[in-house]
């Protein structure tokens, strides 16, 4: 069914994260889980990895020095989190006060071997989070920092000033991209809302008034493409960030204000991606109850179900997941004959892949599949991995609700954040590949722009098409035509 975000009470089983990290006691001991795929884990250059320890203690791992450079996925586990902890321009604050004082970069004459030695290590780190957590430097403050730490660097190399000044273009070139993307979003959802319940009285008018579906693609797989299109152009928006501002909270073990107490939350490209998925759920059921005539219900259906087979072999699980939702809604369901006249065969096979029971297992399955076709993938159509995008924020959300972010003793509990940018990694991973099918933009158009009927134009027009079976259906189609059609 259509999903919402950001709300506990759309979540109700918790889904997909490893038990063992459910905040033992300091001292106890767990059976550690086996993970599923390879992912971001967090440990130093030596040693065992991290599972807690003081945030002071986190920061200093961070900071490179002119022999130590922390490990990429600590790199990523540790800019992840922080945020939850502390605001990014703080942390880069007390990163950068750091490097100053270990390196002595407020003496004269600085140690040029020295320096020369840890120069690339802290471009490399500051490299590193403008290319992934690039919202972050949207405040001047942040640019100011970095500018400020190359800097005092400079003078012994001037070749930092031109990484840079590299660095500084790619990071514009991405925050200017990034409002565009922002305001085609925006443009986008108010087409996308379009809701025409007055065309339940299409049966009033002539056919060629309303276009449909089928009179713009005809071809299953090439719809099937084209949904692959809007939501690989949906994730390549949504940062990783946004995965943790969407569930932040107050942490009654710390003592500190939440860093986005005064801040609007910034997941609108992680809300949109959720509206997309209902919007797909509508227009699917939309274009089934539409139809005058049974067997042309029926022909819709038959195709949506081959659509939905295709999403699957693609890799396109979000879709399939929505074309599956819509055509379940029970204005659709409820069309006995039309379904009677269709060929279904198919359709309880993949009800079966999607099915919830046991933790989505038969999903789940699917899912490690296509991910490892897309780790060993010979062309890019092997490496799409498209997941049911509402059940990974809810393994994500209770991943965040089962375990608190501090221990009793106040160390951070970062076991629980290993395994938060696991998830979150392998998702990156997955939304960075680029979409091999070419653009049919009068299809792309229609997906967005479609009028939809609400859930009440939706009954309406299922009982236009198969008249009410009961007094209760009977009242509430009376009703509807009043309400919506003006009609006694």
């Amino acid at each position: 069914m259509p999903q919402t975000v950001c709300s506990g009470t759309m979540f109700t089983t918790p889904t997909g994260f490893s038990p063992h990290l459910a905040c033992a006691e300091p001292g106890e001991e767990e059976e550690e889980a086996p993970q599923e795929a390879p992912g971001p884990g967090a440990c130093l250059v030596e040693g065992p990895p991290i599972t807690s320890a003081s945030l002071d203690t986190l920061i200093q791992n961070l900071v490179p020095t002119a022999d130590y450079y922390p490990e990429k996925a600590y790199v990523f586990t540790f800019l992840l989190s922080a945020r939850l902890f502390i605001p990014p321009p703080e942390l880069l604050s007390r990163v950068c006060e750091l490097c100053i004082k270990q390196q002595q970069l407020d003496q004269s004459p600085l140690d040029t071997a020295k320096v020369r030695k840890f120069g690339p290590k802290i471009l490399q780190l500051l490299t590193e989070w403008t290319e992934t957590f690039p919202s972050d430097f949207r405040e001047e403050k942040m640019v100011g920092q970095l500018k400020d730490i190359i800097h005092r660097i400079a003078p012994c190399d001037e070749a930092y000033w031109k990484t840079l000044n590299q660095v500084l273009q790619k990071l514009s070139q991405r925050l200017d991209l990034m409002s565009q993307e922002e305001e085609s979003i925006i443009k986008v959802s108010l087409n996308a809302s379009s809701i025409s319940d007055k065309l339940a009285a299409f049966k009033t008018k002539p056919p060629p008034i309303q276009k449909d579906i089928l009179s713009i693609c005809n071809d299953p797989y090439t719809l099937a493409q084209q949904l692959t299109h809007v939501e690989l152009e949906h994730l390549s928006h949504i940062g990783p960030e946004e995965f943790v501002q969407a569930f932040v909270q107050k942490d009654p073990l710390d003592g500190t204000l939440p860093c986005f107490g005064d801040q609007k939350k910034k997941t609108s490209n992680l809300e949109a991606y959720v509206r997309w998925f209902n919007r797909l759920c509508y227009l699917v059921a939309t274009e089934i109850c539409m139809p005058a005539k049974k067997k042309q219900r029926a022909q819709v259906i038959e195709f949506f179900i081959d659509v939905a087979r295709e999403c699957f072999n693609i890799g396109n699980f979000n879709s399939l997941m929505a074309i599956i939702s819509g055509m379940n809604m029970s204005p659709v369901s409820r069309l006995k004959k039309t379904w009677g006249k269709a060929k279904t065969a198919k359709f309880f096979i993949l009800e079966h892949q999607m099915d919830p029971t046991g933790n989505f297992y038969n999903y789940r399955t699917a899912l490690r599949g296509a991910a490892h076709r897309s780790r060993t993938a010979n062309s890019i159509r092997e490496k799409i991995v498209i997941p049911f995008f509402s059940l990974l924020i809810k393994d994500i959300y209770f991943l965040n609700e089962g375990c608190a972010n501090r221990l009793p003793n106040g160390h951070v509990n970062f076991e629980k954040f290993v395994e938060l940018a696991r998830q979150v990694g392998e998702f990156m991973t997955w939304k960075q590949v680029e979409c091999p099918f070419e653009e049919d933009q009068a299809l792309l158009h229609y997906l967005h722009t479609a009028p939809i009927f609400s859930e009440d134009g939706l009954y309406l027009a299922s009982y236009e098409s198969e008249s009410p079976e009961n007094q209760v259906e009977k009242d509430r189609w009376k009703a509807l035509r009043s309400n919506v059609l003006g009609k006694t």
